[in-house]
């Protein structure tokens, strides 16, 4: 398995201490794929997505979605009442679990299973204090400042 030196980019970044684990993570879970159970992942728009599973045969009791440090999951625990006698069985029946990273602010807004296809809606909403501003820049605050220096020694004499 390949490693990938993050050294350059922390010499010039800071906060993206996380995306070497991620990235690790896609590497090492990409070495042992699973297609259990098929899905999509979609953009919608600039801030919306949506991931669709396809989980034929779950009931909305038997499917778990949480979201937790970052990393959304999606659990599916079929519940065999063991009164099949198949001859041959083709559609999967078995427990699964599906991870996806989710990128800072990014929040799970609803989901829904339809036909079999349960999709969830995503949407990334920067906090106003997180997005980029301009500074303006003013020539007269040194001046204000020696002002207010100067009443403030004038009222202590």
């Amino acid at each position: 398995m390949n490693t990938i030196d993050f050294t350059p980019l922390y010499r010039s970044s800071i906060g993206f201490d996380r995306l070497a684990s991620l990235i690790d993570n896609a590497m090492r879970s990409e070495a042992t794929p699973s297609s259990y159970p098929p899905y999509n992942i979609e953009a919608l728009e600039d801030d919306r997505y949506a991931i669709t599973v396809a989980v034929a045969g779950f009931d909305m009791d038997e499917l778990d979605i949480d979201v937790e440090k970052g990393v959304l999951s999606v659990r599916g625990k079929k519940s065999d009442d063991g009164e099949h006698n198949y001859l041959y069985q083709g559609i999967a029946n078995r427990a699964f679990e599906r991870k996806f990273n989710l990128a800072d602010y990014v929040e799970v807004r609803e989901a829904r299973l339809v036909n079999g296809l349960l999709t969830i809606s995503l949407v990334k909403e920067i906090p106003e204090a997180m997005k980029p501003k301009r500074i303006p820049i003013n020539e007269e605050a040194g001046k204000v400042i020696e002002h207010k220096t100067e009443q403030a020694d004038t009222r202590a004499a």
